[in-house]
């Protein structure tokens, strides 16, 4: 049990619960473990399909060539080995000889270049292996990423469900861009992880069971593991409590999260889930009206009680965050302008921008939000602001793709959000602030913001093989947004310690 879930919190957000009881001093075999899933499931391939419905089973039914460590080292996987040139522009896998897909069908270097080719024309991730121009296939056993630039981030992207290799035998029979359509991705799917599918049944559970012929021997220990589709967060609390789940993930509501840390023999962690890198911030359209002016994002800063946020909102269960980079990143930069309660400060920003204040206000906003369990914080930011005379209207959406729409196309002007950093900054963090890539779809650059030394110093971050040069690179990168404030960071949306 140790084993399993720290293969899976590595690629997990917010916060796990597992019954102690679950944990054995060493690792035995056999047994059924029950988890869960918080909304349905509309695809297990994750070679197509970014989210955690998906990536929760799909890490266990397909297999990728890395895996990480809890100290962001890679790890053999299918992969027993890899060698990176010189001027970083290839880089060969060279892989275990006995992985098998779930039919018998032998894995080699082919389904590794097609699982790529499929990863491109369909995930949404495209920055992950934008660089990989081909792949070459000597032999079986041997793949050779070519590459039209250095991208040290290619290395986390061949882990966990970024990277699942697919059969191409399986996958093969429709052009590539279809494969995200394949109807093999929910019934009778063929995958090279531990586990295989035995029944999904939508609303209802994803089964899967031990794959006899796994390449890592003695791998996996469990039998089966049953993943229940429960969408209702106080249904998911009374399974944990009744003893009906052993174990899940993704729990963020604070009352039920403060709720299942007082039942005895369930723990409760934060542990993993810089991997992800979920965080929760204020998203300001930078491209009109008031907000247009930098001095009035940073009054708004000033004025939105950050403590008042994590204390009473969050109920202890969040930890503060100062920038877009996730602080579990090696590459988070703590040293920038943490925005404390300051209303006398925001008020002279606002005034100095020139809103003054006219018949008991200065200007209105409006605020969204995509699902109901922020609405507390939406609410509570519309009353802060309120504070300094400015008039917050919240929209709520009729339904996530609503709020989706608005956010792709830039139709609002403040947002509560919840974005995920993907462990490096290229795949999950560049797309937030890359003016190439404004108004691109929600989760894209749906600020408008446009600075020319961040895309420079996001381009150099993502080419430079040297780690301290990285990191010295993000370090300037988070000064300047820290300060230009296109998102105000709130905070990580996890249980902390």
């Amino acid at each position: 049990m140790k084993h399993f879930f720290k293969g899976v919190a590595a690629a997990s957000a917010v916060v796990s619960l597992l019954a102690s009881s679950a944990i054995a001093e060493g690792p035995k075999r056999g047994g059924t473990l029950v988890t869960v899933l918080g909304t349905n499931v509309r695809n297990l391939n994750s070679a197509v399909q970014s989210g955690i419905v998906t990536g929760y089973p799909g890490a266990q039914l397909f297999a990728s060539p890395l895996r990480y460590d809890d100290s962001w080292t890679p790890q053999p996987y299918l992969a027993k080995s890899w060698d990176v040139s010189e001027d970083g522009l290839t880089v060969t896998l060279h892989l275990v000889e006995n992985a098998k897909f779930h039919d018998g069908t032998p894995l080699t270097s082919k389904d590794v270049a097609f699982s790529l080719d499929v990863i491109k024309a369909n995930h949404p991730f495209k920055s992950m292996f934008a660089p990989v121009q081909s792949v070459d296939t000597p032999d079986d056993y041997t793949a050779v990423l070519n590459l039209s630039q250095p991208h040290p981030a290619l290395m986390l992207a061949m882990s966990g469900q970024l990277m699942s290799i697919i059969p191409q035998h399986i996958y093969g029979d429709v052009p590539i861009e279809e494969v995200k359509t394949h109807p093999r991705n929910n019934e009778n799917v063929v995958g090279s992880g531990p586990f295989k599918l035995v029944e999904y049944k939508s609303g209802e559970h994803v089964i899967l069971e031990r794959f006899d012929d796994f390449f890592i021997d003695g791998r996996p220990y469990l039998d089966k593991i049953v993943m229940r589709i429960i969408p209702d967060p106080a249904a998911r609390a009374i399974a944990y409590e009744n003893g009906e789940v052993h174990m899940g993930a993704f729990e963020q509501l604070p009352r039920i999260i403060n709720r299942l840390k007082e039942v005895d023999g369930l723990n409760v962690t934060p542990n993993g889930y810089g991997g992800i890198g979920p965080l929760d911030w204020l998203a300001f359209n930078t491209t009109k009206g008031p907000l247009a002016d930098v001095r009035v994002r940073k009054a708004i800063a000033y004025a939105v009680d950050k403590n008042f946020v994590l204390n009473a909102l969050m109920m202890g269960t969040a930890a503060d965050s100062k920038t877009g980079i996730h602080p579990d990143s090696p590459f988070y930069n703590a040293n920038v302008e943490g925005y404390d309660l300051d209303l006398d400060k925001a008020a002279a920003l606002l005034d100095e921008a020139g809103f003054p204040v006219k018949d008991g206000t200065r200007f209105s906003l409006t605020i969204d939000f995509g699902w109901p369990d922020v609405k507390p914080q939406v609410e509570y930011v519309k009353a802060a602001l309120k504070k300094v005379n400015i008039d917050v209207e919240v929209r709520a959406s009729a339904d996530f793709p609503t709020w989706a729409q608005r956010m792709g196309t830039m139709d609002f002007d403040m947002s509560w959000d919840t974005v995920f950093n993907w462990g490096d900054p290229v795949i999950g963090v560049h797309r937030t602030y890359d003016s190439s890539n404004i108004a691109k779809g929600v989760w894209s650059n749906t600020q408008g913001y446009s600075n020319a030394r961040v895309d420079e110093l996001m381009a150099l971050a993502a080419v430079e093989n040297d780690a301290d040069k990285r990191k010295a690179l993000y370090a300037e990168f988070q000064a300047i947004i820290a300060d230009e404030l296109p998102v105000s960071p709130i905070d990580m949306v996890y249980l902390k310690d």
